[in-house]
């Protein structure tokens, strides 16, 4: 009881609008039971390896039997339990997903303030493995269809609510969820999953909201150069460590050509509305022209996201020649981390990488499954209904479409025909946004009760 009236506390008045309609949610007694929530989904070790996400998944299921809402949960392996939950509409438009994972990385305990698995709430936050990265979603997720099942308002659509497992290490569950499971959600015509990212300074004040309309496609390759071993003492031009370096060299100078998605192009634009530089702001507001000026292309591609969102990208990651200081290896090897924009076929890149290494004799080998990678629309009723959002709790905030640089199980939705859309619940500085994947990770509990309004006006506007 303590715990409650101290997030009513903490809650009150801290409501920065309301909601469409009649007689909104009650916010901030929704912020407080959505923090309970959280801290029990947080104390549920689904770490992955091994996940364990069934668990996660029966807890989330009793939640919403309390609330009279059905679900099931399929285990697309022993313990890797994939949870699906479904309040119906009307049918008159197409289904509706929000989507999470349940699986959460490894926490090292010794680094962080307070136990990763607690979950406890200190000094203003909730605290854990997975507080951001996904479970925190998941339960803004679960508030909102609740909220929507409480106040009994006709919705024109069904809202779904999936939870996968396996996210983190080789999104397995969507994978299987997708294939076996399609029926379920192939009708879909929106999903609303991590992603996003809107950015609050030091001083407390947004920068700006940001809604991933598409992926880069991960296509990890391994390289190997096969040579005469031989002793250290005793150079030899077929060591295949020094071909190896020779042709990593090449690749590392290459700059992969530049190419305009109309997510980058909207994101660009986007930004040339702040821009204050006369100049800098041209260039941002003509994208396609900038790039044509190689003044204005190395100023664009200066920026590391910028950079990364308008040509495919290589990373090289990992090398492996000799065991031995003194021993000239047989083998040398060394990995790629390539990631390509949307649309771009990976046999193309295969080519062109191939004319760039200038070595026949080196063998490449994907390391990863080929994803296909589709762009969501940069506009239409999830963008007007995220911008709505943001002007009715942020008036005059920056709306951003964006390209996520990395991935999510967005992908094998994506593959089904359903538009898919990275949605932040909170926003979060760049202190507590650097905690995802490391130590102390954890969610202001100002930003749950903001995550609850936020991400309900958008999916009650879908929805209505």
């Amino acid at each position: 009881m303590r715990i409650a009236i101290t997030l009513m506390l903490l809650f009150a008045g801290a409501a920065p609008g309301r909601a469409q309609g009649t007689n909104p949610p009650d916010f901030d007694s929704l912020a407080a039971e959505a923090t309970t929530w959280l801290q029990e989904y947080l104390r549920i070790r689904t770490v992955n390896p091994p996940g364990n996400e069934s668990e996660g998944a029966r807890f989330l299921q009793a939640v919403l039997a309390r609330e009279g809402i059905p679900s099931e949960i399929f285990e697309s392996g022993p313990g890797r339990g994939n949870l699906y939950a479904r309040l119906s509409g009307t049918g008159a438009r197409r289904p509706m997903v929000l989507l999470h994972h349940l699986d959460v990385v490894p926490a090292d305990s010794s680094h962080w303030r307070y136990p990763p698995f607690s979950g406890v709430l200190e000094d203003g936050a909730v605290w854990g493995r997975g507080a951001q990265d996904t479970k925190g979603l998941g339960i803004i997720q679960l508030a909102t269809v609740v909220a929507l099942k409480r106040r009994g308002i006709p919705l024109s659509r069904d809202l779904i609510l999936v939870a996968n497992p396996d996210e983190e290490v080789g999104s397995e569950g969507s994978l299987w969820f997708t294939q076996h499971k399609a029926d379920l959600v192939r009708q879909a015509e929106f999903l609303l999953n991590e992603g996003g990212d809107n950015e609050m300074g030091a001083e407390g004040k947004t920068i700006s909201y940001g809604l991933d309309a598409t992926e880069k496609v991960p296509y990890w390759l391994r390289l190997i150069v096969r040579g005469e071993p031989g002793h250290g003492s005793r150079p030899t031009d077929g060591n295949a460590a020094l071909r190896l370096s020779r042709v990593l060299g090449r690749i590392a100078d290459w700059q992969t050509p530049l190419e305009l998605t109309p997510p980058a192009e909207a994101y660009l634009k986007a930004l040339s509305t702040r821009e204050t530089n006369p100049t800098h702001r041209a260039w941002l507001a003509d994208p396609a022209e900038a790039l044509r000026d190689p003044t204005a292309a190395a100023w664009l591609t200066a920026d590391r996201y910028q950079n990364a969102i308008l040509r495919n990208t290589v990373s090289i990651t990992g090398l492996h020649g000799s065991s031995s200081t003194n021993v000239i290896p047989a083998e040398a090897s060394a990995e790629l981390d390539v990631r390509l924009l949307p649309g771009q076929p990976p046999e193309d890149f295969l080519a062109q990488l191939r004319a760039v290494i200038q070595d026949t004799t080196v063998e490449i080998t994907p390391l990863s499954k080929v994803r296909a990678a589709r762009s969501s629309p940069v506009e239409g009723p999830v963008l007007d209904a995220f911008g709505d959002a943001v002007d009715a709790m942020d008036p005059g905030a920056l709306v951003l479409p964006r390209m996520l640089t990395g991935y999510t199980d967005s992908y094998d939705y994506r593959a089904l025909g359903i538009d898919a859309y990275g949605v932040e619940a909170w926003r979060t500085t760049a202190e507590v946004g650097a905690t995802v994947h490391g130590n102390n990770e954890r969610v202001p509990v100002q930003e749950i009760r903001f995550g609850v309004e936020f991400y309900y006006r958008i999916v009650e506007q879908l929805a209505r």
